[in-house]
């Protein structure tokens, strides 16, 4: 058969003929591969998931090798281009671009619901002033399930586009609290006259004027980094939000896990760590020092490398261009220079190509956002936000496909052998 894989197992003797769909096996059709009647059958070992697909999914497409990224079919490049996060995130939810009517009502539906309950002002005020805001915007937003027990009804639709609303519109509002309470400042309510993103930074910002209006170069700037960071396939974070929800807890608390895992250095936090780097490099002089510091293994290039992409990153190319945008209004981050002298380097120097080492997403938001004003605790906030419509898209998949069952993998047990308790007076 075309379709099949042939395994022969050698401690046996035995063949065996697998189905090939897509590209996969089924890791349970190894289960019949077993030396006799008691063995348990055979495993895949996989840590993290390197070779593993766990879902079959329609909404990101993603192909490493050619640096392609489509949300529902539609090119990153197009969708950055043209349009919203408004827009790109009922895409993601409902599957298709909205009509004009169908946007229209999605934009209302999402300003009547900014404003959070009055009473999480109180919660948030139970923070520390300099607790973390990405602790903040996780805890805030899991505590919703208990202002909102409606949301435990996650096998009707209604309650879950409701849940669905409730989370894409507030969680810039938490964390625009959140920035507010470690800035020791009064909390703005949203604003329905502005957009999603333009809205957002008014939270933020606003101080003593009557009005607010944010730059128009920056909240398109901030619109596209949304796009660009809406959803990105298994990752991290997603697979933990998929993995909460398949034991049929409530969204909120699914969106905490999903926070929690974007909230670590390796995943939401990269963009900091790149900053870092470069500040520590300084000046494009040391930039050839610290090159070889990393060939030999005493320091890291953060912001290079993917574990999917093994090309350019195609949302590295719009961020850069991006960056440009924003530094004509707020000036140029001298730190731009040794990002761009840094990457030129990298991409010529074969130690990095051969690694096929590219610049990825989060090389150049890091100083978008500082050049914006954003302190670098915010950087991992700032990617949950949109991130949200996304994992609650990658939820709803999850709950209603039916070969999903609750997320248990299987262990390869290495600890000691059987043996009897002793008490402890003849332990030695």
């Amino acid at each position: 058969m075309a379709d099949t894989l042939t395994v022969i197992d050698n401690r046996t003797g035995q063949q065996y003929e697998l189905p090939i769909k897509d590209g996969t096996i089924r890791a349970m059709d190894l289960r019949q591969i077993r030396t006799d009647a008691g063995d348990f059958g055979l495993m895949s070992y996989d840590p993290a998931f390197l070779n593993t697909a766990s879902c079959r999914s329609r909404i990101t497409y993603i192909d490493g090798d050619k640096g392609i990224l489509q949300y529902r079919g539609y090119p990153i490049e197009q969708l950055a281009e043209h349009s919203t996060y408004l827009e790109t995130a009922y895409l993601l939810v409902f599957g298709e671009l909205p009509t004009a009517a169908q946007y229209a009502e999605w934009e209302r539906t999402i300003n009547a619901h900014t404003i959070p309950h009055e009473n999480i002002k109180r919660f948030l005020d139970g923070f520390q002033h300099d607790a973390h805001p990405m602790g903040i915007l996780l805890a805030t937003m899991g505590a919703f399930s208990t202002y909102y027990p409606d949301a435990k009804q996650i096998f009707d639709q209604a309650s879950r586009r409701l849940q669905t609303i409730r989370l894409i519109a507030k969680a810039p509002s938490v964390a625009a609290y959140a920035y507010r309470h470690a800035a020791g400042r009064p909390y703005i309510y949203p604003d329905a006259s502005l957009g999603f993103t333009g809205n957002f930074l008014r939270m933020l910002f606003m101080g003593t004027e009557a009005t607010y209006r944010p730059d128009p170069v920056l909240e398109r700037a901030l619109d596209v980094l949304f796009i660009l960071h809406a959803d990105h396939e298994q990752n991290c974070s997603t697979a933990a939000m998929r993995a909460i929800g398949s034991s049929q807890s409530d969204p909120f608390s699914a969106f905490a896990g999903a926070a929690a895992a974007l909230s670590g250095p390796l995943h939401g936090g990269a963009n900091e760590a790149v900053l870092r780097m470069l500040q520590e490099i300084g000046t494009v002089d040391r930039i050839p020092a610290f090159i070889e510091q990393v060939k030999g293994g005493a320091d890291r290039l953060m912001g290079f490398g993917h574990r999917v992409y093994k090309s350019y990153d195609p949302r590295a190319k719009i961020i850069k261009k991006t960056a440009y945008e924003v530094f004509e209004v707020t000036g140029r981050n001298p730190l731009l220079d040794v990002a761009l002298e840094l990457e030129r380097i990298a991409l010529e120097d074969d130690y990095f190509v051969s690694r096929r080492l590219y610049p990825n997403v989060d090389f150049y938001s890091g100083l978008i956002y500082q050049a914006m004003g954003f302190p670098v605790d915010m950087f991992p906030v700032l990617f949950a936000i949109p991130r949200t419509a996304g994992w609650i898209a990658q939820w709803e998949e999850m709950l209603l496909d039916p070969e999903q069952k609750i997320a248990r993998p299987r262990q390869v047990y290495a600890g000691a052998a059987p043996r009897d308790f002793v008490p402890r007076e003849r332990r030695g």
